[in-house]
């Protein structure tokens, strides 16, 4: 067939991106909540005429295509609306990390060549010495809610005010090509300057489809906003619950006292969290943990939920969702997609199957686990470990700036994640450990995972990590660094290595224990970088 005489043209052809979700979502459901933030309410239409103004405002300041708008604050409206409003210029959207010490965040306002700056009072601690340490620092609009008004200004303008100088007719314009960048995201950097994850268009509209779909967003859904919407752009959720026409519930802070209360007033169906966050839930106080009276799905990632976890939060009526990504795959990369005929299995072997990584989501293109020197596929025998590699629509375009990590990163023509994992025959795929993270004692692989997942289970643990300490004889051996339930009483090392011993082969359990808090990244993820090093020296945190 030739088809040459067939060109692309307007009718035929108009470049994917979010941005349409929401001029759909408005013109179709305009009168609906879309946002609720404490005793706030913002209709669709509301939001649609908010984004408007931010994308005028911020183009008499200058910002056009090509140009960074930088975003750190937590999740309220104003960095909602950026996600639209930004992009309609053709502008590249840099939300950064609220968690994260001045010198990264001055590190990332120079890397990404941020314009301008929206920046929540709440955070002048960190923000205002980061922009003085900037020899060309860029136009900051502060974001202060009514219970902020009084804090210390880091901008000459609030965001409302911004607002208010916008044009509410200019029109968010739609990429020419559906290939351009949308967002700048950076990795955490716990051991050097974090690296520029650059997406596009495409890759958001199909990777927030493909969240509509797994996870059965409707205009009925209410959202809770527990995930921070800065990490992976909120797992693209920020264009998901929009495209459904569903409902935003924004929230400053995760906490339990708030997450409870919020689920039960406004008819919460839906969140996202990472592990931690899940954690946070089973231990809240009684006082404050309640089981939902509706069903709420939550969506979980960022290492693998321990079985038990799963476990204790559909104990709670919660129905949880597992999935897995990075930052370079816009959040979800893989979904533990739910066989039916499992629904039968007792809890704890439902869970079990659920703490696996998957399958593609559906608008992801391959999963395949690799050895990564030959490159060749691992057998489906769900023993042997292959590093866990991804294409796709979904991945990102490349690293800011760093064209040899970016080549790395895609080396063989699929994107490698540093994480090892097997297949099992069923195709899913199951990660052990992150590829730094494997422990090998007397020649024997031992996953970090399998150990810390029998650890969750002890009933005075509530969180655990194992990594690898030097030894003489066997080169590497498992250090567990634990940290206990509040009021769990005395627990020795011996008692947990002797409940170890009784459910793991003798040589994967811990050869040492370490009591204490666990250090964590400003994304929640355990710095076993940190623990290693303790390990290293046999030291105590």
């Amino acid at each position: 067939m030739d088809d040459r005489d067939l060109p692309r043209n307007p009718a035929n052809y108009v470049p994917l991106s979010p941005l349409s979700f929401l001029l759909r979502t408005a013109r179709i459901w305009g009168r609906r909540t879309a946002i609720i933030h404490g005793a706030r309410r913002i209709t669709y239409a509301e939001m649609l005429t908010r984004c408007r103004r931010l994308a005028a405002a911020l183009a008499r300041l200058g910002v056009g295509p090509g140009d960074t708008v930088a975003v750190i604050a937590p999740n309220v409206p104003a960095l909602l609306e950026a996600h639209y409003a930004v992009p309609g210029l053709g502008a590249v959207l840099c939300p950064i990390n609220t968690r994260l010490d001045a010198a990264t965040i001055a590190f990332i306002l120079r890397h990404a060549e941020a314009k301008v700056l929206l920046a929540d009072r709440e955070l002048v601690g960190t923000v205002a010495p980061a922009l003085a340490s900037l020899a060309s620092p860029p136009r900051v609009v502060d974001i202060a809610d009514a219970e902020l008004a009084e804090a210390r200004a880091i901008g000459a303008v609030e965001y409302e005010d911004f607002l208010a100088g916008g044009d509410p007719a200019f029109a968010l314009s739609l990429p020419a090509d559906e290939w351009a960048a949308i967002g700048l995201g950076y990795t955490s950097g716990t051991t050097a300057d974090p690296k520029g994850v650059v997406t596009h268009h495409r890759g958001a509209y199909l990777n927030a489809t493909a969240m509509v779909l797994e996870f059965g967003l409707t205009p009925e859904s209410v959202y809770l906003w527990t995930l921070p919407m800065f990490h992976c752009n909120g797992w693209t959720f920020t264009w998901s619950v929009t495209l459904a026409g569903g409902t935003h519930v924004c929230l400053r802070r995760v906490d339990p006292a708030l997450i409870f209360p919020l689920i039960a007033e406004h008819g919460v169906t839906h969140l996202c969290g990472a592990p931690v966050v899940l954690n946070m839930l089973i231990h809240a106080p009684e006082t404050i943990r309640r089981r939902v009276a509706h069903p709420v799905h939550i969506m979980t990632g960022g290492a693998a939920p321990p079985s038990i976890v799963i476990e204790r939060m559909e104990a709670l009526g919660f129905e949880v969702h597992h999935l897995y990504g990075l930052t370079e795959t816009y959040g979800p990369a893989t979904v533990n997609a739910w066989q039916p005929e499992r629904a039968a299995l007792p809890l704890a072997e439902k869970a079990r199957f659920m703490a696996r990584q998957g399958v593609p989501h559906p608008l992801a293109s391959d999963m395949a686990v690799l050895d990564p020197v030959t490159m060749a596929s691992v057998p489906a025998d769900g023993r042997t470990l292959g590093e866990l590699m991804l294409r796709g629509n979904t991945v990102m375009k490349g690293y800011l700036k760093n064209p040899s990590a970016t080549e790395a990163a895609f080396a063989g023509g699929w994107f490698h994640t540093g994480d090892l994992a097997v297949l099992h025959p069923d195709g899913y795929a199951e990660i052990k450990d992150r590829a730094k993270d494997i422990i090998i004692s007397g020649g024997e692989n031992i996953s970090s995972l399998e150990v810390e997942e029998t650890l969750f289970r002890h009933p005075a643990v509530l969180e655990a990590a194992v990594v690898a300490r030097p030894d003489e004889r066997w080169g590497e051996v498992p250090h567990a660094f634990v940290t206990l339930r509040e009021g769990a009483g005395v627990v020795t090392a011996e008692e947990i290595i002797a409940f170890c011993r009784a459910r793991l082969a003798h040589f994967k359990c811990p050869r040492y224990v370490t009591f204490g808090p666990l250090p964590k990244t400003s994304t929640g993820k355990i710095q076993k970088f940190t623990l290693r090093a303790q390990a290293e020296k046999g030291s105590e945190p």
